[in-house]
């Protein structure tokens, strides 16, 4: 029920575009329907519950324009986590895009395909949807009042991990928001980057958060944080003592659920926050 409640919302959203990143039905893949798999038994964030939306083969991008009085010109692609299983739709997807808007940010949701074929890796199909993504912002730069050199991503846990991913191949975006990012390192060995990775002078700007006590591991921040160091990338970072994994932007009492105010300040002294269109 909650998820149909919230895309009944969306879909009398006139504004809120949604474009196909392939042709219905084209997924080699399909793993049943696509569905809400939140139960009674999962956690509350803030109190609240979180959509989590699996069995995703029919990739899609919905667009969030920003206010057209605060439009900056930037625009945010933005990659729910869910461990490449789920998509935490709402807590880390239309929540996040709310936000950036409220910053005059443009913002397009990812809903990527999810979860992998038997002996797939976990974020192949996840990374072609990605790339589209970033493709189709592009190319709706000037039907959006978009800045097609001011394109970046955030992403959370998973989405951190595909966010980062992208940031690293040709079709690179222009700025990057990783946010308690997952598997950026190896599970065998947390001092080094994941073998996918292959940071460089290229990769783009880059803010982190993650807290000490995350169960994802901190590392994933701080291993990737000195490759972008390594290579001059600027980059900032943002540690907290306490706060755990999976809290997107809700307010609790956690010191690490104010990184908005950090990622809008990073934001606004990258220049990204300065209106360039008209």
């Amino acid at each position: 029920m909650l998820y149909a409640a919230f895309f009944a919302a969306v879909a009398m959203a006139a504004d809120h575009q949604t474009i196909p990143l392939q042709p219905a039905g084209s997924s080699t893949f399909n793993p049943g329907a696509e569905h809400d798999a939140t139960t009674a038994k999962d956690h509350l964030v803030a109190g609240r519950p979180v959509i989590r939306l699996t069995n995703i083969s029919d990739p899609a991008l919905t667009f969030y324009p920003a206010p057209s009085a605060s439009n900056s010109g930037a625009a945010a692609i933005v990659f729910p986590g869910g461990g490449y299983r789920i998509l935490a739709l709402d807590l880390e997807g239309t929540e996040i895009c709310e936000w950036l808007n409220s910053i005059g940010v443009n913002a397009a949701l990812v809903k990527y395909r999810v979860p992998a074929a038997p002996g797939a890796l976990r974020y192949a199909a996840p990374i072609v949807d990605a790339s589209n993504a970033l493709a189709a912002v592009r190319s709706h730069a000037a039907e959006w009042h978009i800045d097609p050199h001011r394109v970046g991503v955030v992403g959370f846990s998973a989405g951190g991990h595909l966010a980062a991913l992208l940031s690293n191949t040709d079709t690179r975006p222009d700025f990057a928001l990783l946010i308690y990012p997952a598997y950026l390192t190896p599970e065998t060995d947390r001092t080094v980057l994941a073998p996918e990775f292959t940071v460089s002078r290229q990769t783009p700007p880059t803010f982190l958060i993650q807290t000490e006590d995350d169960p994802i591991h901190v590392e994933n921040s701080l291993v990737y944080y000195r490759a972008l160091s390594a290579n001059k990338v600027p980059a900032e970072m943002h540690l907290f003592a306490t706060g755990g994994h999976g809290y997107g932007l809700r307010q609790t009492a956690e010191a690490v659920t104010g990184w908005p105010k950090l990622a809008e300040a990073w934001l606004r002294a990258c220049g990204l926050l300065t209106s360039t269109v008209r």
